[in-house]
């Protein structure tokens, strides 16, 4: 049995659910990511008083409910996303949410 001292060189399973980079502190529209990729997580620091959203698309004019990929509950709390994009990322918190995404 061969011990395994980096999983994600092997195979991108740890990098694909847990993503590879990360952006802090949305707490407005943001562009992410402006390529194909992958959400793998998105933590709610501060619940807020409304749901947000996450987009596939490269700019916040592109964002709109035809290309919504995730709702992001005003509560607070990792939700899982794991969801490929082809355009880019793009998270609108909703009213008062803070938020922090891992992406790939």
């Amino acid at each position: 049995m061969a011990i395994v001292t980096n999983p994600t060189v092997q195979n991108g399973a740890l990098l694909t659910a847990q993503g590879q980079k990360v952006f802090f502190n949305i707490t407005a529209t943001t562009v992410v990511k402006t390529t194909a990729g992958r959400i793998a997580k998105i933590s709610v620091i501060v619940a807020g008083s409304g749901a947000g959203s996450v987009y596939d698309a490269a700019t916040t004019g592109a964002a709109g409910a035809a290309n919504e990929v995730a709702v992001i509950p005003a509560t607070a709390g990792v939700v899982n996303i794991d969801f490929p994009v082809s355009n880019g990322i793009v998270v609108s918190p909703g009213t008062g949410q803070t938020l922090a995404i891992s992406y790939i």
